[in-house]
């Protein structure tokens, strides 16, 4: 398939390898979403919680506007599935066996009248 736009991945479970050019494009696009919108969430599906902590980190390196609170004192054993709200800088981690691999990103608004877009998901590296 295809990858070329945000919503050519909304058909994975987990994240496709992605070439530079393709990378490349859905940052750009990903970009004018993220600065669009009032705040995001991240769910983040990866093989450990150390995997999930360093992808999140890497969003917050990539934009420092977004922070989260402590990440030192999450923990969950075997497959996880990360989830922080910039919003309210909460991060929770759960294990959860089953899941694919990647990062989801929700955009949100503050109006109720705008609809929420989660797009993703992306490769646990993608925004190193």
């Amino acid at each position: 398939m295809e990858i070329n736009k945000l919503v050519d991945l909304n058909n994975f479970r987990t994240a496709p390898q992605l070439s530079d050019i393709q990378e490349k494009k859905l940052l750009e696009e990903l970009k004018l979403n993220i600065f669009n919108t009032d705040w995001i969430t991240v769910g983040i599906m990866a093989s450990s919680d150390n995997k999930a902590i360093e992808a999140l980190k890497s969003i917050s390196k990539k934009y420092p506007s977004f922070k989260f609170g402590d990440l030192s004192s999450l923990h969950a054993d075997g497959g996880v599935f990360l989830k922080a709200n910039q919003k309210t800088g909460n991060v929770f981690v759960r294990s959860e066996n089953g899941l694919g691999e990647g990062i989801l990103i929700t955009c949100q608004y503050d109006e109720d009248a705008r609809e929420s877009n989660t797009f993703g998901p992306f490769p646990l590296d993608f925004f190193t």
